[in-house]
C-alpha cells in the first residue's frame, strides 16, 4: 500500500502544541518519541473498528455510547444520531449545541434514496441591510459575538423534521440520556478542555473590542472564572430543563412558546431585531445532494448551498484530469495539485455560494467539462499568485462537530452541526443552558454580491456532512469539521483511500493540509482580495523537503503541530453485499468509534 509520508514517526501523534516547543526544557525534535510499530497497517493509525449490527462515530465516547444505547433498544440510526447530537451539545459546547444550525445527508434503504436536510437559519424579518450597517458603527464586517452575527437557531427544527420522516422512538426517549448527565454530570474530555480555556480566553479578550453580554454564559461554563479541565465533573442543569421541555412539548417548545419568549426578550434587550414571529415561522428544508464521481467507481456526495459542499465536488472535477498515485502521497506534486484546485474552487466560492432562494447556485460550475477548464488553469511547476472565479453560463476557522450513524438496516445517517465561531456569540437567554450560534459573521455587506446580508435570508455555511458512493450503490459516510477545512479534508480523505489505498483510520489519521486565503464570501465583489495567494499550512507528518520544495513552487507553507486547524473525522463504511460495518474516528479529537 502506497501510504504516506518520509518522516510519519514525527506525525502530530506526539507533537507538542507550539508554544510549548518554545520552552527551554522542551525536547528536540530528534529527542521526541515516534509512532510504535504495529502488525499490519500504517505505524501511525490504529485500526478501523469493525462490527455488524450498527456503529456511531462521534466527537465524544459518551455521545458514541449514548447512539448505541439507543439502537441496542430498538431506535434506529436517525434517532441514534439526534441523541448523539443533543449529548454533544451538553459534552463539547465548543463544537455545537441547540443554539447553531444543522445539516444531515441520510440514506434510506427502503427508497433507495439520498435526502439531505438543511437545518439553517435566517435572519430577522425586519432588518435591512442598511439597517445593519447602521448598527455596526462602521465597521466594515459583522462582529464575532454579540446580538447582530445572530442567526435563528435550525437544530431543533431540523431534529423534529427528521424525526417526523424517520424517527422510530419518542423523542422523550431520545433525548433523556443528555437530560440525565447534564444533571448528574460528566467528565470533561481533554481536547475539549482545551478548547474551553481557548475559549474563554477568546471571550474575554473580544469584550475589549466588541462588548457584550457574557455574564449569563459565565455562569455556565465558566462559574469559577475558569474553564473546567479534564477529567473535572461539569453539569448544566439549565440545559437539561430545556431539553426535557423540547422532548416533552415538542418542536413548538423551542420556536413558539414560552422558551422563545425567554429567548425573544433576552435577544432585544441585546440589540436583536428578531421577534418571535420570525423564530415561529423557521423551517428547515429537504434538499437534493448531488454528487460528483471522481475515479475507480468513487462518488462523492455533498448539499448545495448556503454551504460550501459544492466546492468539494468542483475539487473532485478538477482532481480526476491528473493520475495523483503517480506521485506519493506525502510529494510536493501530489500537495500542489490538491492546493491549487481547493484555491480554483473557492474562488467561485467566495463569488457565487450563498442562500438559493436568493441566489441561484450556477450548476455548470458542477460539469466535468468545467472542472476540466479549471484543471487547465494549474501550472504544475508553481503556484499561482491568484486565481479568479469563473465564467459560468471561506472561510475562518469554525468550531463543529461532526457524527454518523449507520444500524443493522442500512440507515446511514451523516451529520455536521455546529455554532459556528468558537462555542457562539457569547450570549446565552437566561435559564436555558446553551449559547446562540454568531453564523452571520459571515454574510458580505456588498449589497451586490449573493451572500448579501438580507431580510429572512440564510448566510453562507462552512459545515458540510458528505457521502460516498460506490459503484453507485451506497458505501460510505464522511464529514471533517474545522470551517473552510471541510471541503478541502473530504477531498484528501478520499484521496488517501480511492488513489493510495488506506483504509478509513488511516486515511484520516495520516497528515492534512490546509489552505487558507483567497477571496472571501464575505468580501466585496470589486477590489483587491486582502490575500490572494493564502498560506497552506500543513502538518508535520508532511516530510521536510516536501516543505521546501513547495515553497519553491512558489507556496506560502507553514507547519502547524497542534491539530487544531486541521479538522476532526468521522465515517462509516458499510459492505453493500454482507452488511458489515467499518468505522474510524481522529487522533485530532477525544472522539470514539464504536459498534456491536
Amino acid at each position: 500500500m502506497r501510504v504516506l509520508l518520509a518522516g510519519a514517526a514525527a506525525l502530530a501523534l506526539t507533537a507538542l502544541p507550539t508554544q510549548a516547543q518554545d520552552t527551554v526544557d522542551t525536547p528536540s525534535v530528534e529527542e521526541q518519541i515516534g509512532a510504535g510499530g504495529r502488525p499490519v497497517g500504517a505505524n501511525w493509525a490504529r485500526s478501523p473498528v469493525i462490527a455488524k449490527n450498527g456503529m456511531a462515530a462521534t466527537a465524544h465516547p459518551l455521545a458514541t455510547q449514548i447512539a448505541l444505547d439507543i439502537l441496542k433498544s430498538g431506535g434506529n440510526a436517525v434517532d441514534a444520531a439526534i441523541a448523539a447530537n443533543a449529548a454533544l451539545g451538553l459534552m463539547e459546547p465548543t463544537g455545537n449545541g441547540i443554539g447553531g444550525d444543522l445539516y444531515a445527508i441520510i440514506y434510506d434503504p427502503k427508497t433507495g434514496k439520498l435526502y439531505g436536510m438543511n437545518g439553517s437559519g435566517r435572519t430577522p424579518k425586519g432588518q435591512t441591510l442598511d439597517q445593519l450597517i447602521a448598527k455596526l458603527d462602521g465597521a466594515d464586517a459583522l462582529p464575532p459575538v454579540g446580538a447582530l452575527p445572530i442567526t435563528i437557531p435550525g437544530t431543533v427544527d431540523a431534529w423534529f423534521a427528521m424525526h417526523e420522516k424517520f424517527g422510530s422512538v419518542p423523542m422523550t426517549d431520545i433525548l433523556a440520556p443528555t437530560v440525565r448527565y447534564a444533571r448528574e454530570g460528566h467528565p470533561i474530555a481533554p481536547v475539549i478542555g482545551m478548547y474551553l480555556d481557548r475559549a474563554l480566553r477568546s471571550y474575554t479578550a473580544r469584550q475589549e473590542s466588541y462588548p457584550f453580554e457574557f455574564e449569563n454564559a459565565k455562569k455556565v461554563w465558566f462559574a469559577d472564572g475558569a474553564a473546567p479541565e479534564a477529567g473535572e465533573m461539569f453539569t448544566n442543569p439549565d440545559l437539561a430543563n430545556t431539553l426535557e421541555t423540547i422532548g416533552r412539548e415538542g418542536r413548538d417548545a423551542f420556536y413558539d412558546g414560552a422558551l422563545t419568549d425567554t429567548m425573544i426578550a433576552y435577544l432585544q434587550e441585546q440589540g436583536s431585531a428578531f421577534t418571535r414571529e420570525d423564530f415561529a415561522s423557521h423551517t428547515s428544508d429537504w434538499v437534493d445532494p448531488a454528487c460528483a464521481l471522481y475515479k475507480a467507481g468513487y462518488e462523492l456526495c455533498e448539499l448545495p448551498p448556503n454551504g460550501q459542499g459544492f466546492a468539494a465536488l468542483q475539487m473532485v472535477n478538477i482532481l480526476k484530469n491528473i493520475d495523483l498515485s503517480q506521485w506519493e502521497r506525502g510529494s510536493p506534486e501530489a500537495l500542489h495539485y490538491m492546493a491549487e484546485a481547493k484555491r480554483l474552487a473557492y474562488a467561485d466560492v467566495a463569488r457565487f455560494y450563498a442562500d438559493t432562494d436568493f441566489a441561484p447556485f450556477p450548476q455548470e460550475l458542477l460539469s466535468e467539462e468545467y472542472g476540466r477548464e479549471r484543471f487547465a488553469l494549474i501550472d504544475p511547476a508553481k503556484a499561482t499568485p491568484e486565481f479568479g472565479p469563473g465564467e459560468p453560463k471561506l472561510e475562518g476557522e469554525g468550531d463543529t462537530t461532526y457524527l454518523t450513524v449507520v444500524d443493522g438496516d442500512g440507515l446511514m445517517v451523516s451529520l455536521i452541526q455546529s455554532n459556528y465561531r468558537g462555542m457562539g456569540g457569547g450570549l446565552v437567554a437566561p435559564g436555558t443552558g446553551f449559547m446562540f450560534q454568531d453564523r452571520g459573521e459571515l454574510f458580505s455587506l456588498d449589497p451586490a454580491h449573493p451572500n448579501a446580508y438580507e431580510p429572512g435570508k440564510r448566510p453562507f455555511h462552512t459545515i458540510i456532512p458528505a457521502f460516498v458512493k460506490k459503484d453507485g450503490e451506497p458505501y460510505m459516510t464522511l464529514g471533517l469539521m474545522g470551517g473552510g477545512m471541510q471541503p478541502q479534508g473530504h477531498v484528501q480523505v478520499l484521496v488517501n483511500i480511492v488513489d493510495y489505498g488506506m483504509n478509513l483510520q488511516e486515511a484520516g489519521d495520516a497528515a492534512r493540509f490546509n489552505h487558507d486565503g483567497g477571496r472571501q464570501p464575505t468580501e466585496a465583489l470589486e477590489g483587491p482580495s486582502a490575500d490572494p495567494l493564502g498560506t497552506l499550512y500543513v502538518e508535520p507528518g508532511i516530510p521536510a523537503q516536501t516543505v521546501e520544495r513547495l515553497r519553491g513552487m512558489g507556496h506560502k507553507v507553514e507547519v502547524v503541530d497542534n491539530g487544531i486547524m486541521f479538522g476532526g473525522y468521522q465515517a462509516i463504511a458499510r459492505d453493500p453485499e454482507t452488511g458489515v460495518l467499518t468505522g474510524a474516528t481522529e487522533m485530532r479529537k477525544d472522539g470514539q468509534a464504536s459498534g456491536f
